[in-house]
C-alpha cells in the first residue's frame, strides 16, 4: 500500500499535464483561427484606408478597432471555456470607452497583456503598445498592428549610429510621428515602463532599487504625454500581482490556478506633464522622472504587501 501511493502521484500529475497540454492546444488552434478569421476584415479596412481620404481614416481606425474587440472578447471566450481564472480587479470605477489614457504597469509576463485586455476590453478604448518597426512585417497581425495605429518605434543600434551620425534622432522624430496618430481617435497607450520582464536576474544586474520591480525608465511616457498633452484625460497605473509563480505564456494557457491580482489607480494629467526630450535616454523632465519614481515605490509597496497577506 505504502509503495502505490507515490506511483498514483505520479500517474495524477501525468495526467494533469496531459490535460493541461490539450487545454493548451485546444486553446492556441481556437485563438489562432479568430485571428485568421478576424484578420480579413482587418486587411479590407487597411485597403481602404489607404485610398481614403484623410478625413475619413480615423473613421476607419475606429471600424478595426471595433473588430480587435471583438477577437479579445472571443479570447477571453476560450479561456473560460478551458479554464477558470481567478482574477481580483480593485479600482475599475469610472472610466470611459471615449477618453484618452496613457496605462502604466509593472511588466512579468507575456500573460500580462492578456490579462490587462481581458481587464479593460469595451471599458477604454483598446490597448495599444509600441512595436518595433520591423514587427510590421510580421506575417497576418503586421498588417493588422498598422491598421490598428499602433505606435511605430524605430531604433538604430549604436554601431550604425557611429557610421551614420545624421541618423540621430532620426528614430525619435518616427515614433513621434507615430504618436500624432493618437489624437485623431480616443486611445489607450499602454507603456511597460521596465521595457523588459521582470526577473531576479535583471533586477541584480541592473541593481535596481526594488524589491519586487525593475527601474522605470521614463522615456516612452514622456513622448505619449507630449504627444497627447491637449487630449490626454487621465494616467492609469496599473499593479500586477501573481500570488504564485508567475506563470509563462503556455503554463497559463495549461490552466493557471492561482489567484492574480489587477490594482487599477487612475491619476491627473496635472500631476505630471510631458517633455521635450533631446535623446531616447535623456527626458528633459525631472518632474516626470520623479514622477515615476515615485509611483514605483508605491506599487512596489503594493505587491509586497500582497504576497506577504497571500503568504
Amino acid at each position: 500500500m505504502n509503495s502505490a501511493h507515490p506511483t498514483s502521484q505520479i500517474y495524477q500529475t501525468l495526467a494533469e499535464r496531459l490535460i493541461g497540454i490539450l487545454r493548451a492546444s485546444i486553446s492556441l488552434i481556437l485563438m489562432s483561427v479568430n485571428t485568421l478569421v478576424l484578420c480579413i476584415p482587418i486587411y479590407l479596412i487597411a485597403l481602404l484606408r489607404a485610398i481614403s481620404s484623410d478625413r475619413l481614416k480615423p473613421t476607419w481606425t475606429e471600424h478595426a478597432m471595433s473588430i480587435a474587440e471583438h477577437w479579445i472578447s472571443f479570447n477571453n471566450l476560450v479561456l473560460d471555456s478551458f479554464q477558470r481564472l481567478d482574477i481580483q480587479v480593485v479600482g475599475l470605477e469610472e472610466l470611459d470607452q471615449h477618453a484618452w489614457y496613457l496605462v502604466i504597469a509593472n511588466h512579468q509576463s507575456w500573460t500580462d497583456i492578456m490579462i490587462l485586455q481581458r481587464v479593460f476590453n469595451r471599458r477604454i478604448p483598446m490597448l495599444k503598445f509600441f512595436i518595433k518597426q520591423q514587427l510590421i512585417y510580421v506575417p497576418v497581425i503586421g498588417i493588422a498592428w498598422w491598421v490598428l495605429d499602433f505606435p511605430i518605434m524605430k531604433r538604430y543600434s549604436a554601431a550604425i549610429l557611429k557610421k551614420k551620425p545624421h541618423l540621430r534622432g532620426k528614430d525619435l522624430e518616427t515614433t513621434r510621428r507615430s504618436c500624432e496618430r493618437f489624437k485623431l481617435t480616443p486611445v489607450s497607450v499602454l507603456n511597460f515602463l521596465e521595457g523588459t520582464r521582470f526577473s531576479e536576474q535583471k533586477k541584480s544586474s541592473t541593481h535596481s532599487p526594488f524589491q519586487y520591480l525593475l527601474k522605470p525608465k521614463s522615456g516612452g511616457a514622456a513622448m505619449v504625454l507630449d504627444a497627447l498633452s491637449e487630449r490626454l484625460d487621465q494616467i492609469i497605473d496599473v499593479t500586477l500581482v501573481y500570488e504564485e509563480k508567475t506563470p509563462s505564456f503556455m503554463e497559463f494557457l495549461m490552466g493557471h490556478k492561482a489567484r492574480i491580482v489587477v490594482n487599477v489607480d487612475t491619476i491627473s494629467v496635472s500631476e505630471v506633464k510631458a517633455s521635450t526630450m533631446d535623446s531616447e535616454e535623456n527626458v528633459n523632465n525631472r518632474k516626470t522622472h520623479a514622477f515615476l519614481n515615485e509611483r514605483w515605490l508605491r506599487k512596489d509597496r503594493i505587491i509586497g504587501e500582497l504576497l506577504e497577506h497571500q503568504s
